[in-house]
């Protein structure tokens, strides 16, 4: 009977699913994030042939050492593995999945909800009315931007960013700039969106600019002091990706001058802990990292992770191995 480790509590879909086949399922008791030492101790010597793990798991070359000789894969229940080190699992033999395509369009509607409430200053409105001081209606109060026929620069075109700016050209009437490592003509001709080579050309361009690159070495730091300097003075950032593709002490300081008119971000640089600097602010709205965070969504994400395990295991290539 297989044997399967989740480090913290997930849909029911994914555990049931397991449990079908017959595998037997163990779920740690601490409904939290595990340390390194903790995740150590849950796997070593418990003869495991899988590990279900989440984001805020840090799968380093440690964890998969102990996780030696029996487990075969660990099914990370993210789009993202930058939490994984998959340099160490493919020398040690062991298979690495994610759950992507699942979440693109909550992942997107949540980016459009960001972009909405930053631009309408909906979350400023909700804090007026509640703190009493709504007296009625008036010609100046709280004024927004409009995101009808603005331009919407897309900092990386995959499943995600692909999907936002569908949304923003049918729904929106918006032109789109886009830039990523690989062009794409076709996404061009059916949506009218322009290329550009540089980041910067989308930054100079752009009113709203929205992050969907993966975070990776080349990415850290990717929008700085030097690219928030060369946004619109109207204009707003959205990231939905990894908190530290953005620099957030560059953030709050360009925020706090009005260099950009405001941002929405649902992700941290150090993450759980947020800039000190953006609390105080009103022009910037901040989510948890719940952009993927509806029942159906979080079910089919469980379910695949689950999958991407019993395909693996069975001796099949599973849905979801990371190029």
């Amino acid at each position: 009977m297989p044997k399967v480790f989740i480090t913290r509590t997930i849909p029911k879909e994914g555990v049931e699913l397991l449990t079908s086949r017959g595998y037997e399922v163990v779920v740690s008791p601490e409904d939290r994030v595990l340390s390194k030492e903790e995740l150590i101790n849950f796997i070593k010597g418990q003869n495991y042939d899988a590990v279900l793990c989440l984001l805020t798991d840090k799968i380093d070359a440690d964890v998969l050492e102990a996780s030696r000789p029996t487990v075969k894969i660990f099914a990370n229940y993210a789009v993202g593995f930058d939490n994984i080190d998959r340099e160490a699992a493919k020398r040690l033999g062991i298979m690495i999945t994610n759950t992507p395509d699942v979440l693109t369009d909550t992942v997107a509607e949540h980016t459009f909800a960001l972009m909405l409430a930053i631009a309408h200053r909906v979350v400023e409105a909700d804090k007026f009315v509640r703190a009493g001081k709504y007296v009625g209606w008036a010609p100046m109060l709280l004024l927004g931007s409009d995101l009808s026929r603005k331009t919407l620069g897309i900092i990386g075109l995959g499943r995600i960013g692909s999907r936002v700016a569908f949304h923003a050209v049918k729904g929106f009437d918006m032109k789109v700039i886009y830039y990523d490592v690989k062009r794409n003509e076709e996404f061009e001709k059916i949506y009218g969106a322009v290329f550009s080579e540089k980041i910067d050309d989308v930054l100079r361009k752009a009113d709203f600019v929205s992050i969907h690159v993966p975070f990776i070495p080349q990415t850290h730091h990717l929008i700085g002091e030097t690219q928030l300097k060369l946004m619109k003075p109207t204009a707003y950032l959205v990231n939905t990706s990894r908190g530290p593709i953005v620099d957030e002490t560059a953030l709050a300081v360009a925020l706090n001058a009005k260099t950009i008119a405001g941002a929405a971000i649902d992700v941290f640089e150090f993450e759980p802990k947020v800039m000190p600097g953006l609390l105080g602010l009103d022009n910037v709205i901040l989510t948890p990292h719940i952009a993927s965070a509806t029942e159906e969504t979080r079910a089919k994400m469980s379910e695949l992770a689950a999958t991407n395990i019993i395909e693996a295991l069975e001796g099949r290539t599973p849905p979801s191995v990371p190029k």
